[in-house]
This record gives structure tokens, sequence and C-alpha cells, in this order.
């Protein structure tokens, strides 16, 4: 007679028989067949969490149900469950750091992030790796160099504006939209956290009368992009930022990818009618 092995007594019974009748009844009982296709099916999507398939939860069940552990365990389910999901968390740590299963158990193993590999990143390497930061040189001052000219912020608006209209921004869309932008980054004083706020303003997306991908775009572009692989490089720093380091709207149109996301992304209706009524309030 079959036992119930889906509840925890019917599980233990199971077990235990399968125990005392020796190293082969796991091969040929039916019930142990049946009790791993059970298994299978009850882990397969704690396998997909982890980026496995199905099979590798099957083989971690399998290790696990045979130990005396789970045998006498009071909820052998449980004790199964958690062991399985340890099992497979440990799996997927091992693929990502590209060695054994028992090296990812290792402390001074598993705390090293995941390898990279080239290919895994839409930025290109020098991009987001730390490695190739290359912070500005002091220059020397024995030596007589001529002082840039200064930028204000008013100067970098103006070429902000400049350069969105000549990638097909209307111009009273991208002047309205910086004004907006710039009143919320002086009262932050910081460009991460206004990106951030700006990117879930709901009313100014309405009022500006911008499509979500516009108005992301324009941050991102004019803040910088806030993700931490970028901070140190010309996209996290933001075309505002650029011009008042002094780069002009001539030098940022030889990079393709910002040309191509400015102009992709301009809008083709006109802006909100209560966009100035908007401006005054947060000015």
């Amino acid at each position: 007679m079959s036992l119930d092995f889906t509840t925890a007594t019917g599980l233990r019974m199971l077990l235990t028989e399968l125990h005392y009748a020796g190293p082969d009844a796991w091969r040929h009982d039916p019930d142990a067949g049946a009790l791993m296709r059970y298994a299978t099916d009850k882990y397969a999507s704690l396998a997909t969490k982890h980026g496995l398939e199905p099979d590798d939860a099957a083989y971690a069940a399998f290790n696990v149900l045979r130990t005396d552990a789970v045998r006498k365990a009071h909820d052998p389910w449980a004790v199964t469950t958690r062991a399985v999901q340890v099992a497979l968390i440990y799996d997927e740590r091992a693929n990502g750091l590209l060695c054994s299963t028992h090296q990812a158990r290792r402390a001074e193993v598993s705390a090293h992030h995941d390898a990279d590999r080239f290919g895994d990143h839409e930025t290109s390497l020098l991009d987001y790796h730390p490695a190739f930061h290359v912070q500005p040189e002091v220059d020397n001052l024995d030596l007589e160099v001529p002082e840039a000219p200064q930028v204000t912020m008013h100067d970098a608006f103006e070429m902000t504006v400049r350069l969105f209209t000549a990638l097909g921004w209307p111009e009273h869309a991208v002047r309205h939209a910086i004004t907006y932008v710039s009143s919320r980054l002086m009262d932050s004083g910081n460009r991460a956290t206004t990106h951030e706020g700006l990117r879930k303003d709901r009313l100014a997306l309405h009022t500006l009368d911008l499509t979500q991908s516009s108005w992301t775009t324009l941050l991102t572009t004019v803040l910088g992009n806030p993700r931490p692989e970028h901070e140190h490089t010309r996209r996290g720093h933001g075309i505002w930022y650029r011009f008042l380091l002094g780069e002009t709207p001539a030098d940022l149109l030889d990079e393709d990818d910002l040309v191509h996301a400015i102009s992709a992304s301009a809008p083709t209706v006109d802006p909100h009618p209560r966009l100035e009524r908007l401006l005054a309030d947060v000015s």
C-alpha cells in the first residue's frame, strides 16, 4: 500500500522503509520514484528563482531525503525545503563565481562578487569599471597656464537648451523642462537626489506634457546617470556638470550615443497650457 508522502507523517514512514530496505530501494521502489517526481515538481520554481534547472533541485532533494536528519525530523518536508533552498543558493553562487559549490560555501570565497564577463554589460568596460577611472592630474603650479573662462549656471543652462534644440527638441519644451529641473536642483543641492525625485514626479510629467521616455532621457542626460557604476564617468556626470567643467555643445555632438538618445526622445506635442503657472510656483 502506497504511503501519502505529501504529509510529514507519510514522508517520515516512507523514508524509514527505504532506509531499512537497503541501498537499492531508492532505485527500484515505485514509491521512491513517485517521491522524487513530486519533489522535482515541488522545488522547480525554487530552482528557477536561482537560475537553475528543476533537475538541480531534484538532485539536492535526493541527497537531503536520504539523511538521518530528515528521516528523524518532526517535519521532514520543512527540513528538506530549507536544505534544498540552501543548496540552490550555493549552486547559484558557484555559477556566478565560476567555482565549485564546495568552494562557494567558504566565506572567504562567497564574499566576492560574481565574475564580470565582457558581454554582460550594455556599457563598455572602460565606462563602468572603476579600475579604468582616472582622476585628473593637478597642473604644475610652476607653469603659467592661462585660466579657462568661468562657466556660469546660466551659461550651462543656455548650452543645454541649444544642444537639445539642435537635436530636434522644441525650444519652448526643453527650456521649460530645464527650468523646472534647475529649480528642483537648487532646492536639493544634489544631482542624484534631484534625479530620483523628479523621476517619480507625475505632476511635472503631466504638466510639462512629456512622455515618460522623453522625461527620463532628459533627466538622465542633464543630471547624469545615477547608477553607481557610472559615478565617475561622463555618463554619470551629466551634460550640465560637463558644461560647467568647460565642455561645449560641439564637444558633446561628437558622442553618437548621446546624440541618438536626445534626438530619439524629442517630444512632438506642445507643452501643457498650465506650464507657466507650475513654473511660477516652483521658482
